[in-house]
């Protein structure tokens, strides 16, 4: 496996986004395409090694910041928020559009939408959207069973942004999720140790002044928004019956209940009568898998999953 280079580009998109995008072709004769969609309050750096080891298996690697998130710069955004208005919608709008480049750029092959925690309810959001677009769905990491939860949020937030505006960070959630999630774990070294038992990673999103932040109370109504779409079983039944997916939690992963709302978005796929759903709750894992301990059999994992939707061309 090769450590090439994960640079940054721009890619203009039609919602008005100058988006960063990053890429790394597969290494020699490649089987696919896969689209990386991070999660909430980190950027797409951060899945460098991923995508190198997915290039090493034959796939090219897209992968993009989202509005209010890392390199991506928007005119009607700023930093943790996606945008002043319709912000849920233009976040799909930039995915379609990254989506459009790489099949420009690899013309011919399959795409795999993946996505981890937030990221995975952008993949199902883009997954439902344009599901004839897509071989596959990967979707890790992710809550998309909140239910009556959801009224709570908008609740808090709506009292929030009462106090002091709808661009202003959202402290009461940051302290219901981020925070008391870490409270689970008994290290105490970070705010973060939840995402990971690696404490390398752990320390190297501390680091990262691009990661950690508590998120606008716009970006968490939009975020709600797509929540609910998800969570609309008339929605997820318009997915192909056939569409390959890949479902992935950690046992001990707080933000999906050890792994549960993985489970249940597995079980909804399967009642509506899907029949090529995976899914696998990994013991011991926290909630960032592609930084976990044991990141690379998960990583391979998904690779020899990834085998199965995309085969070699003969």
């Amino acid at each position: 496996m090769t450590d090439a280079a994960f640079t940054p580009e721009r890619l203009a998109s039609p919602t008005g986004a100058d988006l960063c995008v990053y890429t790394r072709e597969a290494d020699g004769a490649a089987r696919g395409i896969v689209h990386i969609n991070h999660g909430l309050a980190e950027r797409a750096a951060r899945y460098a090694r991923f995508a190198n080891y997915l290039a090493s298996r034959g796939y090219h690697v897209i992968a993009h910041d989202h509005r209010g998130h890392g390199l991506t710069t928007a005119p009607d955004g700023a930093p943790r928020r996606f945008a002043d208005t319709d912000g849920w919608t233009k976040v799909m709008g930039d995915v379609k559009a990254v989506e459009e480049e790489a099949k420009r750029r690899w013309p011919g092959l399959p795409l795999v939408v993946f996505g981890h925690s937030m990221g995975s309810v952008v993949a199902v959001n883009h997954a439902l959207r344009e599901p004839d677009s897509l071989a596959g769905l990967a979707a890790w990491n992710g809550n998309m069973a909140l239910g009556g939860l959801k009224s709570v949020m908008r609740f808090v937030l709506w009292c929030e942004a009462l106090a002091g505006g709808p661009f202003t960070p959202s402290t009461t959630i940051d302290k219901l999720t981020f925070k008391a999630w870490n409270k689970r774990f008994p290290e105490g070294r970070t705010d973060a140790d939840w995402l990971s038992s690696d404490p390398a990673e752990v320390d190297a999103y501390v680091a990262d002044e691009l990661c950690g932040w508590p998120s606008s109370v716009s970006l968490w109504r939009d975020f709600l928004d797509g929540v609910a779409f998800a969570e609309d079983d008339g929605n997820l039944e318009k997915l192909p019956k056939d569409l390959p997916v890949h479902l992935i939690g950690g046992s001990l992963d707080p933000a999906t209940e050890g792994g549960k709302t993985v489970q249940h978005l597995g079980a909804r796929m399967e009642r509506l009568g899907m029949t090529h759903v995976t899914l696998e709750v990994l013991e011991g894992y926290r909630h960032e898998t592609v930084n976990e301990a044991g990141r690379d059999a998960a990583m391979a994992g998904f690779a020899d999953w990834l085998d199965s939707v995309c085969p070699a061309k003969t």
